[in-house]
């Protein structure tokens, strides 16, 4: 089978093409057949920070066309042969992209109208039953490429004042995580530890924490770090439930970056030095030679994970206060969301969402406080052993 590709609108700024499902792409007009008689049977909307994405999920491959007008500014998908058999949710209108959302039916199918309300990029793509998903038809609005990103409602960050922890929600949207026998999904679990996190380390004198997502969207793992480099985060903790066949599998894990993890990052950043303006350390690499990038990154690297196993160690002293462990130990592994060259991060698998007592007690709200006050705990810990250290930061 030839290579999928998604397809990519660009309202009012490059032409608009459209997916054919065959792996080429053809100008906006044409068609994209497929089967038709499809029913949409859900209709779900995520609004985050910088996109909005809405998801129309089918009984069968779709058959559609998709087009845009001007004067006012809209996009336009006509379903073939699709009946629309569910309502649009409410919160279509509450994005900064989209200022309504309608739809009718027409002979042989069914129009659906995006009323812009700002000059929008526009990706749109079919994708195949996965999982508990059917068909779908996805439809993605960011802001232009050029145009000056939506600003985080956060309060300043003054020199030698508290410490910044950035807590990263795993999973989000239409990427549900982990998931049991019945909902809820890991997404919703922890974001809901996730905020219990940040108001207990909100409570730590000289210390102060911050989401990379506040709601159920999804965030691509490069954007998470991005978002705490932004941020000038001094640590950063990204937050999971398990998963594994093996439903007995129960009990918390705390992970930082491996080795081989941090080798293959450092590689990465000196083969992109010349293009970023990240700092490591407030040294830039842009103008040094590669053997001096070379030696930075490394001492940047292996600072950073020594500072990030003795972070995750005074987690995982707290945790096993008030839960099971999985693995009583640091475990090193190669998260995308680890990799930063100059910020100690940590992942906490707080239980198992496939282990049916494990699931209860994430489900727990009292339990969810219980890990979130722990892990906070762990983190005052770590940052009293350390002041001076994060005070140079």
């Amino acid at each position: 089978m030839p290579r999928r590709l998604p397809a990519i609108f660009l309202i009012g700024l490059l032409p608009v093409l459209q997916s054919c499902g065959g792996g080429s792409l053809a100008p906006v007009g044409s068609s994209v057949s497929a089967r038709g008689g499809a029913t949409v049977t859900d209709i779900r909307i995520r609004h985050a920070p910088e996109h909005s994405r809405f998801v129309f999920e089918l009984s069968g491959p779709p058959s559609y066309k998709v087009f845009k007008l001007r004067n006012p500014g809209r996009v336009v998908i006509d379903l073939r042969g699709a009946k629309i058999r569910t309502a649009i949710p409410r919160g279509a209108d509450t994005g900064q992209f989209i200022r309504r959302i309608r739809h009718g039916a027409r002979s042989g199918g069914t129009r659906v109208v995006f009323d812009l309300a700002k000059p929008t990029r526009f990706y749109a793509q079919a994708l195949k039953p996965r999982g508990r998903y059917q068909y779908r038809l996805v439809a993605d609005f960011h802001r232009p490429k050029g145009a000056p990103a939506q600003k985080r409602k956060t309060r300043p960050r003054r020199k030698g004042s508290d410490l910044l922890v950035l807590i990263d929600p795993g999973h989000g949207g239409e990427d549900p995580g982990a998931t049991g026998r019945r909902r809820p999904y890991e997404k919703t679990i922890v974001l809901q530890i996730s905020k219990r996190l940040k108001a207990a380390i909100d409570r730590q004198p000289g210390l102060r924490a911050e989401l990379t997502r506040g709601g159920d969207y999804y965030i691509s793992l490069r954007k998470r770090t991005d978002i705490a480099r932004r941020q000038n985060a001094d640590m950063f903790i990204s937050v999971h439930a398990n998963g594994a066949r093996n439903r007995s599998a129960r009990g918390a894990s705390v992970y930082a970056l491996s080795r081989s993890g941090a080798s293959s990052e450092t590689a990465k950043w000196l083969a992109n030095k010349e293009n970023a303006s990240d700092l490591v350390g407030g040294v830039s690499l842009a103008d040094k030679e590669d053997i001096v990038a070379d030696v930075l990154l490394d001492l940047s690297m292996s600072a950073t994970v020594k500072d990030s196993l003795s972070l995750g160690r005074d987690v995982l002293t707290q945790l096993k206060r008030i839960s099971r462990l999985h693995i009583d130990r640091v475990e090193q592994a190669g998260f995308v969301v680890l990799k930063s060259p100059d910020i100690p991060s940590i992942l906490v698998e707080t239980a198992f969402m496939t282990n049916s007592a494990d699931k209860k007690l994430l489900e727990n709200p009292r339990h969810q406080r219980r890990l979130a006050n722990a892990i906070a705990a762990g983190v005052r810990s770590h940052v009293a052993k350390n002041r001076s250290r994060y005070a140079r930061r």
